[in-house]
């Protein structure tokens, strides 16, 4: 009984050198395994005499489930330790937890935004799903017009006897749809996603997002429309850049025009322009003579491409994290 006291004190001597989970689990082999001290001591219990075999046997018995306890404590008290010190101390400074950061599109976008309300432009939105008299008809694009051929349209609801809905082609519809509720002088810019059924490519993709603008008031001409569009990408590309305005066609505006940069020694087109065509401004219930206007649309890839050096317009939308990653902390 003096040695089970002696193997017991040496037991949890040696318990409490245990720090980790791990030397609990080796201290549990070494003592109570199946080679273990204690075990040996129990096995050799048959061996004694008669007279003493029953108390000693208790005894160590008796040892074995103290043992037992005392190990299930000590890595109780290991894994509350643990967990406290992996507790939150409020009393200490914040730390900011790692974060997604912005898409590349949704960065320019916003970029663009900021840059045309410093200018004094409105933001306004519209719908993804547009109706034909919107998205064509009232745009001076009708039902058999060439210029349908421009939009490949992705087409949703409707038939001979009803509206056809599609989902837009391009954010100008939304022109038509201000005019209708607001009076000069109007200054607004609409960004929002298009869709047009095309293949994708390195600059095409059948999604895209665009940035409309519409400036409707007296005496507007195309000085003014330029020097507004002139003064915009000297914001977003520097001072220093250099710009060209050539002739393009839209149905909406006359004259239209094509603004492009010089950029890494090529001319690159950044948006369509134009005059708003008289035809619009009468079909909103204003004079012609009166009032004129400008309307421009650019898309949002196209500028983020330019901005950022990407040559594939398909990365943006591939999901791949090690292409986002390059935007992190960018604002």
């Amino acid at each position: 009984m003096d040695d089970l006291e002696a193997l017991e004190a040496e037991a949890r001597a040696s318990l409490a050198e245990a720090g980790d989970e791990a030397a609990v689990d080796a201290w549990r082999v070494a003592w109570l395994g199946r080679r273990g001290r204690l075990t040996t001591v129990l096995r050799g219990v048959r061996d004694l005499p008669p007279e003493v075999r029953p108390r000693v046997g208790a005894g160590a018995n008796r040892l074995k489930a103290a043992l037992e306890d005392a190990g299930d404590e000590h890595r109780t008290r290991l894994l509350a330790s643990a967990a406290d010190a992996e507790s939150i101390d409020v009393s200490l400074p914040g730390r900011n937890p790692p974060l997604g950061s912005l898409h590349p599109i949704t960065l320019t976008r916003r970029l663009l935004e900021r840059t045309f309300r410093d200018m004094g432009f409105d933001v306004v939105e519209g719908p993804d799903v547009e109706l034909e008299e919107y998205n064509f008809d009232r745009l001076r694009i009708p039902a058999g017009h060439p210029a349908r051929d421009m939009w490949d349209t992705i087409w949703v609801a409707g038939d001979d006897d009803g509206p056809r809905q599609l989902l837009r082609t391009h954010t100008s519809p939304m022109q038509i749809r201000y005019l209708e509720r607001r009076e000069p002088p109007i200054r607004v810019i609409v960004p929002g996603a298009c869709y047009r059924y095309e293949a994708t490519d390195a600059t095409h993709e059948w999604m895209l997002t665009q940035i409309e603008g519409l400036v409707i008031d007296e005496n507007l001409s195309f000085a003014h429309l330029k020097g507004t569009l002139e003064a915009f990408v000297r914001r977003m590309f520097g001072a220093d850049i250099e710009t060209r305005f050539r002739c393009d066609y839209f149905p909406f505006v006359e004259p239209g025009a094509e603004l492009g940069v010089r950029w890494q020694g090529d001319w690159l087109e950044v948006l369509g322009c134009g005059m708003v065509h008289p035809e619009i401004i009468e079909d909103a219930g204003l004079d012609p003579e009166r009032y004129t206007g400008f309307a421009f649309g650019m898309g949002v890839e196209r500028v983020a491409m330019l901005r950022y050096g990407v040559r594939d317009i398909r990365h943006f939308y591939r999901n791949d994290v090690r292409f986002l990653r390059q935007f992190e902390g960018r604002r």
